[in-house]
């Protein structure tokens, strides 16, 4: 119900946007005209792009380069993937970290869009428009969401978790997907990744019900 106000909201602000724009158009002419349609345009796609169920998220790209932001172009959207980071106790920012070193050492290609924090902290890395190097085989068709971790099984924090919930909710609305689109990086080739999701295969079905019912309360 919230988001349905919001979206109807939204519909009757880009009503009066556009009926600025003709008035102003209609009464001005010349340079006066053309600067007034680009910053109507501008507001109209301020507007557009405001979300309500998007989570706070900093975007703190990566540097293009060879190993971990090749800068290619994501043709598709089919799944989003979950992984851990692996590397218990760091957080958000060193991973990102990591990420962006990779471009220098050329040790290996790995990066993800998202880096969710154990404090919940979410720090986009890559563009949505853009691969990354994170499911050898599907980099081309999704997105993919690594998470920091603390505890020696791999379990997430209360704070991760519901960042976690927020942004995949936040991405399958976005990509017109469902919560059954939501796939672990073990899905896809075996790894054990994120390992608490792999070894609890409980504590994964939980996650996806909790998402779709999230998804239902928007």
């Amino acid at each position: 119900m919230m988001f349905g106000g919001v979206v109807l909201l939204a519909g009757i602000l880009l009503g009066v946007i556009f009926w600025r724009l003709l008035v102003t158009v209609t009464q001005r002419g010349g340079a006066e005209s053309s600067t007034a349609i680009r910053q109507l345009t501008e507001a109209v796609t301020a507007l557009e792009e405001n979300d309500a169920a998007k989570p706070a998220i900093v975007e703190d790209f990566l540097t293009v380069n060879p190993y971990s932001r090749p800068g290619e172009a994501l043709p598709e959207v089919r799944n989003i993937f979950v992984h851990y980071t692996a590397n218990p106790g760091t957080t958000a920012e060193q991973n990102r970290s990591y990420f962006e070193n990779l471009g220098i050492t050329g040790e290996t290609s790995a990066s993800a869009h998202f880096v969710i924090g154990f404090d919940g902290t979410i720090i986009q890395c890559i563009p949505l428009d853009e691969i990354g190097y994170a499911v050898k085989t599907r980099n081309y068709d999704s997105i993919s969401i690594e998470c920091c971790y603390q505890s020696a099984d791999g379990s997430f924090t209360e704070a991760t978790y519901d960042s976690l919930i927020r942004l995949t909710a936040w991405l399958l609305q976005k990509y017109d997907l469902s919560s059954e689109d939501v796939l672990r990086h073990y899905d896809e080739g075996g790894k054990k990744c994120p390992l608490y999701f792999v070894e609890n295969e409980s504590a994964w079905e939980q996650f996806r019900q909790d998402l779709a019912e999230y998804i239902s309360e928007l």
